[in-house]
């Protein structure tokens, strides 16, 4: 087993959260993990990215060649076609729709979401709407990880138990939430995927 995944976003969207319970999972699999993480501007709203990789075997580099990460999980779609280069020809791209914008010159939404639709494998995610109806707003990041889980090569259960883990120190009720995100998300994934 060997998964090599981009996850990338903008600085406040909970981009190192979703690799922190990847992580996790992984290593209770018994699994290797390498990962390396670019940090955008010292504030919000800066370019953040994270190349994770996990394998049954050892690992010698924790950055992600040309041509081969088997997923993009994007929060902001500028951000998953910035990554494009790192897709492998069989790769699967789980993005959001809402964007960030901020640069003065971002791209026409419509312009975006055509460029995605032409990946082979995509998902995507109305985060904004999504996360209003499940009453958790903050819960984008989340519901991404949900979305991409079928994807990723990880033991659901595990997942969520590290869902809890990162969260349990905020009360029952924020661990509770985050839960129904990421099952939100993975629905979205399993109706795309029939």
């Amino acid at each position: 087993m060997q998964k090599n995944i981009i996850i990338a976003g903008v600085g406040g969207q909970g981009i190192l959260s979703i690799a922190a319970i990847i992580d996790w999972a992984a290593l209770e699999m018994g699994l290797n993990i390498k990962q390396a993480e670019v940090h955008g501007m010292s504030q919000r709203g800066g370019a953040v990215q994270s190349h994770l990789r996990i394998s049954d075997q050892e690992i010698f580099s924790d950055l992600i060649p040309l041509n081969g990460a088997d997923i993009i999980i994007s929060v902001e779609p500028m951000e998953a076609l910035r990554y494009l280069p790192f897709l492998s020809k069989e790769g699967q791209v789980v993005t959001a729709t809402d964007e960030f914008k901020n640069i003065g010159n971002y791209p026409h939404s419509e312009g975006l979401i055509t460029e995605i639709k032409k990946i082979k494998n995509h998902v995507l995610v109305d985060i904004k709407t999504i996360t209003c109806e499940i009453g958790n707003h903050k819960a984008g990041n989340i519901l991404m990880l949900g979305a991409s889980a079928p994807y990723l090569g990880i033991d659901v259960e595990l997942l969520k138990r590290g869902i809890r883990t990162l969260f349990e120190r905020k009360g029952e009720e924020i661990v509770n939430s985050n839960i129904k995100a990421f099952e939100k998300g993975m629905e979205i994934s399993s109706a795309i995927k029939q």
